[in-house]
């Protein structure tokens, strides 16, 4: 079943002007006494990231980055600041620079959904948004930090116009080489890779193996789950299939990417098997979905906040720190 956030367009008509503004302060400022403009400052080393040694704890909503709530009402409710704020973005938009670096000096890996809205994958192949990307690149390389970067997450789900039935993985896996090539030759070595497909379920019944892109065009594989009202029960059904047919041709490291539990009599102990299974798993962390929507297609309200009982908020801070989520990226 598809994940429960819906996506609107993201306003951000002030990026392109930030953007610009340290990409002209980057490359064009002088040299004392009149010496020739300095070069671009290195863009962050992200080599570390890319096999973290612990397990990260991470929050993602629909905002910007600039719209910081979510992570002060995470932080709340889990006891514990999130290390990953992941976001979604739409084809075409400016990246918002300053909105974070903002997240990074406060401690969290920016982590950008990239949604292709309703370009064809097709056309993003051949190259017709090159000039796009290579500004998208061009601004992500004078952000002064790292960036994960998902592009059409749940690429194996039909209810995307990307996925089955509306592209072919032969489309996906070459829109994804072509953005990634661009993405580098532009200078943006500050990002780290994440492939995002749904768990295979009732719902998404593709094989994942034609869509993956290959190890050289992917840091980590995030793999999307909720334990919700028709699939998710357990972490043994909901995500271990998925894992073991990932692990046939991948050995890249995982990261949910999406995941929550919604409000139900047995909230607490999906709470406790979440954590449980995602450690035994040896995955390298997991982002919760902090909100509360409808189930996609219906009129289904599900609550997946962490503080929807007492219980509930209480077996996520015990959990999760039993399982050891919770690895700082950046001091201070």
């Amino acid at each position: 079943m598809p994940s429960p956030h819906r996506l609107g367009r993201l306003a951000a008509a002030a990026a392109l002007a930030a953007g610009a503004a340290v990409l002209a302060s980057a490359c064009d400022g002088q040299a004392a006494g009149g010496a020739s403009s300095s070069a671009p400052a290195a863009p962050f080393d992200v080599s570390s990231l890319r096999h973290p040694t612990g397990r990260m704890l991470g929050v993602v909503d629909d905002k910007s980055p600039w719209q910081y709530g979510i992570v002060t009402t995470f932080t709340r409710q889990a006891g514990r600041a999130p290390d990953i704020r992941e976001y979604y973005g739409s084809w075409g938009d400016d990246f918002d620079t300053e909105g974070n670096a903002f997240l990074w000096q406060h401690g969290q890996l920016p982590m950008l959904e990239l949604v292709p809205s309703d370009t064809s994958l097709s056309d993003i192949a051949q190259g017709a948004d090159d000039a796009w990307i290579r500004r998208l690149a061009r601004q992500i390389a004078a952000y002064d930090g790292p960036l994960a970067l998902s592009f059409a997450g749940e690429m194996n789900g039909p209810w995307n116009s990307w996925g089955p039935g509306h592209a072919t993985a032969a489309d996906f896996v070459a829109a994804w080489r072509h953005l990634h090539d661009v993405v580098r030759s532009a200078g943006a070595d500050n990002v780290v890779w994440v492939w995002s497909p749904h768990v295979v379920d009732s719902g998404t019944r593709a094989r994942l193996r034609p869509y993956y892109p290959g190890d050289a065009y992917v840091d980590w594989v995030g793999v999307i789950g909720y334990y919700g009202p028709i699939d998710g029960a357990a972490f043994s059904g909901l995500f271990t299939p998925t894992l073991r047919e990932i692990a046939r041709f991948s050995d890249r490291p995982v990261l949910i990417t999406e995941t929550g539990v919604a409000e139900s009599g047995r909230k607490e102990a999906q709470i406790r098997d979440l954590f449980t299974g995602a450690a035994q798993a040896d995955v390298i962390g997991l982002v919760w979905y902090d909100q509360r929507k409808n189930w996609p297609g219906s009129s289904l309200p599900m609550d997946w906040r962490i503080d929807t009982s007492v219980g509930a908020q209480a077996a996520f801070r015990v959990e999760s720190e039993r399982a050891g989520f919770g690895h700082p990226l950046k001091d201070g």
